[in-house]
């Protein structure tokens, strides 16, 4: 039974009342894709995780991925293309010109006007290297329809440019903080609040940084709790596990 049988069917079954209205929801959320051959496209993830498929551009050919886009947009209006190169863009305003990009973030994004929540999150980064990782976060919130506060390069090389911004800190829902070299920013972000936060390691740093490894080894061995850590370079994973926080 292909999926629109299986709707169908459950729509028979709910009307005829022999399931209740709770059953049919959870058989909803679980129903399959489509399948285009190169891709099968979750349209159920907004149901179950109420945002929907986010596309990972790296390593795809434009064309799939002008095709998926051409399949979403018939069903969505909020779109988030991650890890998008400015070549691609080009490519795909063509065919679709409503398209956004930022280019520090990599991200090609549409977005419908939404309420934004009023709880505030904070994105920290360590230096100014730290800002296109930093913006990938702020622009997956944005996109979810959460309010963002960002302060960028206040490391610990100059800690008392962290001290200065306490009060963002205390008004903030959750805190990203981005960092590469060692990655000790999140330590002490965690040590001075009581709000989550997710820490988001980075490749900058010199040899002994191993692109990333070093940062994301301290902040998983972080002496303050509170932390929680996602992948190298992974600003998109932050800013969307940072949306269910702030829910």
């Amino acid at each position: 039974m292909d999926s629109q049988q299986s709707i169908k069917q459950l729509l028979r079954e709910l009307h005829a009342k022999k399931i209740t209205v709770h059953k049919a929801y959870q058989q909803l959320k679980d129903l399959p894709y489509k399948d285009l051959d190169f891709a099968r496209l979750d349209y159920h993830r907004s149901l179950r995780k109420g945002f929907g498929e986010v596309l990972y551009c790296e390593g795809k050919k434009p064309e799939h991925i002008k095709k998926i886009l051409k399949d979403v947009l018939k069903r969505d209006k909020h779109i988030l293309l991650t890890r998008a190169s400015k070549t691609l863009y080009g490519y795909l305003k063509k065919a679709y010109p409503k398209l956004k990009y930022n280019e520090l973030a990599r991200i090609i994004y549409l977005k419908k006007k939404i309420r934004k929540t009023k709880r505030k999150v904070l994105i920290l980064t360590a230096g100014t290297s730290d800002i296109p990782v930093a913006e990938e976060a702020r622009l997956t919130l944005d996109v979810l329809g959460h309010k963002v506060k960002t302060v960028y390069d206040v490391g610990v090389a100059g800690i008392h440019r962290l001290f200065d911004r306490l009060t963002e800190i205390s008004k903030a829902n959750v805190i990203i903080v981005v960092a590469g070299m060692e990655g000790a920013l999140a330590s002490v972000v965690a040590g001075i609040t009581d709000r989550p936060v997710i820490a988001v390691p980075t490749s900058v740093g010199y040899g002994s940084s191993f692109k990333g490894l070093a940062p994301l080894l301290t902040m998983m061995n972080c002496c303050a709790p509170g932390v929680s850590v996602v992948n190298i370079d992974n600003g998109f994973g932050a800013g969307y596990f940072a949306s269910l926080i702030n829910k």
